[in-house]
């Protein structure tokens, strides 16, 4: 394993953009960027060999500050939706700024996505730490979090994401990266497989209302693989709330700290299968239905909705306003730990 590490650009308050590449013994190589913690490339060998990027990215650097998908990055305080930028927490109400409809998203626009993160070569991988100061997006506690990222021999790439803090908080941290197998095209075609009996329905702003329900006879049924597309443009509510799948799935028989299978997502044309692990109890699909007008990649290349597929491991939104929810609640002495695994072939 090689790891190569250059200036790639400079933040607006001056703080420079690092860029790491790592790649095997293969030639298979990532690219992770400071600017969020991100994933910038993927670039792993096709069924005829050919190595091709398999992840939605940008030009340049900058491109990635404040964009709307979120590319790559780590979103936080709490990735996904909070009602109303509103929660409790030991008595007290806490109010965050409101960022998408009604609600706050990802930790709000100046969320951990849109910061430099301090980084490092670490354990034979790299390490991103951001310190969220206490109030910080009205987010209450200190928090110290930390990102380790390592590319291994067998093209599977790993996170392992950790947090602490010094005053009761909540905390909710995936990655946003987006998936293309075949590099290019819409990834309607793309079978996705989901290991989730269930699923989270929401009103209309994306929030989850009521119970889980089960996806058996629904559009949400991807128990078996099917394409992406097959179902998408079906007179179903939850479809048409976000102009496709963003949606919140229960991974069946997940317990904490243990690593479950959470998806699999095979490319036609190239012949490449993904499968996602993870120690999260949730996964939220989306299909990139908003991507018209975002920053063109590192080839020139224009994105267009439905052209990359996000498979967001995480707790379930709006969790700290739903105690049937698993906690997402992180106290002093406590250390949340979550991991995440893309492992390709």
């Amino acid at each position: 394993m090689s790891i190569k590490h250059q200036t790639w650009g400079t933040a607006p308050d001056g703080k420079p953009i690092e860029l790491y590449t790592l790649t095997n013994g293969s030639g298979a190589y990532v690219q992770l960027s400071s600017l969020g913690a991100g994933i910038v490339s993927i670039v792993v060998p096709d069924k005829d060999g050919k190595a091709g990027n398999v992840v939605l990215g940008y030009a340049n650097a900058m491109d990635y500050m404040a964009d709307g998908p979120c590319a790559g990055k780590i979103p936080g305080r709490y990735a996904n939706r909070i009602a109303k930028g509103l929660f409790t927490l030991d008595g007290k109400q806490y109010s965050l700024p409101v960022n998408n409809g009604p609600n706050h998203l990802h930790g709000g626009p100046e969320g951990f996505q849109n910061q430099v993160w301090e980084s490092r070569e670490q354990d034979g991988g790299v390490a991103f730490m951001y310190f969220s100061q206490d109030g910080e997006a009205g987010y209450p506690g200190n928090l110290k979090v930390v990102a380790l990222y390592r590319w291994m021999e067998d093209n599977s790439l790993q996170l392992t994401l950790t947090a602490e803090c010094d005053a009761p908080t909540v905390v909710n941290l995936t990655n946003h990266v987006y998936f293309n197998l075949d590099g290019e095209g819409s990834v309607l075609d793309h079978s996705l497989k989901l290991n989730a009996s269930q699923w989270l329905p929401t009103d209309e702003s994306l929030i989850p209302e009521g119970p889980a329900a089960d996806v058996a006879g629904t559009p949400m049924d991807f128990v078996e693989a099917k394409p992406i597309g097959r179902d998408i443009k079906a007179d179903f509510q939850a479809l048409h709330f976000g102009k496709g799948y963003d949606n919140c799935f229960l991974i069946d028989g997940a317990m904490p700290g243990q690593l479950s299978p959470a998806a699999e997502l095979w490319g036609p044309g190239s012949g490449r299968h993904l499968t996602v692990y993870t120690t999260q109890p949730a996964v939220q699909v989306y299909t990139g239905n908003w991507l018209e007008g975002c920053p063109a990649g590192a080839d020139g290349r224009i994105w267009h909705d439905y052209d990359a597929v996000a498979i967001e491991c995480q707790h379930c939104p709006d969790s700290p306003n739903r105690p049937d929810f698993p906690s997402t609640v992180l106290r002093p002495g406590e250390v949340f730990e979550q991991a995440i695994i893309w492992a390709f072939d």
